[in-house]
């Protein structure tokens, strides 16, 4: 332990003397005074207005994101169930059978199903699909069919077909 004090104390004597050998003049420290400023314009006031500008863009835009995801997660979910086997099979059906009723529709409308029995064709007919009424009527005179379609919402379309000027 002595020898480890006596080997600082002897190095300590020549560093004061290497440096009193080479630089003999005395050194002045001055210091400024010490000023504290907070970083964060949010305790110091100084560009609060932007900075709560920036905080508010970037939870809005989180938020949109948050949505935009959500919304894009749904789709997805949709899709997927839309793109099973059963929901393809049931669309199919669905078209088929609309295919078909409309085929019988028009059938009707033109004459081309009458009643064997009695040769006579219904100048008329009605019928109702999903809540819409579709009522159809043929006039013998001018040779129209007018058809009639109204929604749900009550929205009337009609629409008219000269009979006597097709041919195919």
């Amino acid at each position: 332990m002595k020898t480890l004090i006596k080997i600082v104390l002897f190095g300590a004597a020549l560093l004061w003397l290497c440096g009193w050998a080479f630089d003999n003049t005395i050194k002045y420290v001055q210091a400024s005074e010490l000023d504290f400023q907070f970083g964060n314009p949010a305790f110091s006031g100084n560009g609060y207005g932007t900075h709560v500008l920036s905080v508010d863009q970037l939870q809005h835009q989180r938020k949109k994101d948050q949505e935009d995801k959500a919304k894009s997660a749904a789709s997805a979910a949709l899709r997927a169930e839309n793109n099973t086997t059963i929901a393809k099979f049931v669309k199919n059906v669905e078209s088929r059978i609309y295919a078909n009723l409309s085929k019988q529709l028009v059938d009707n409308m033109f004459g081309t199903s009458c009643d064997s029995e009695t040769t006579t064709c219904a100048t008329s007919g009605t019928a109702d699909v999903e809540g819409s009424t579709i009522y159809w009527v043929k006039d013998a005179t001018t040779g129209n069919i007018t058809l009639t379609i109204t929604d749900t919402t009550g929205t009337v379309s009609t629409m008219t077909v000269p009979v006597g000027d097709f041919v195919f």
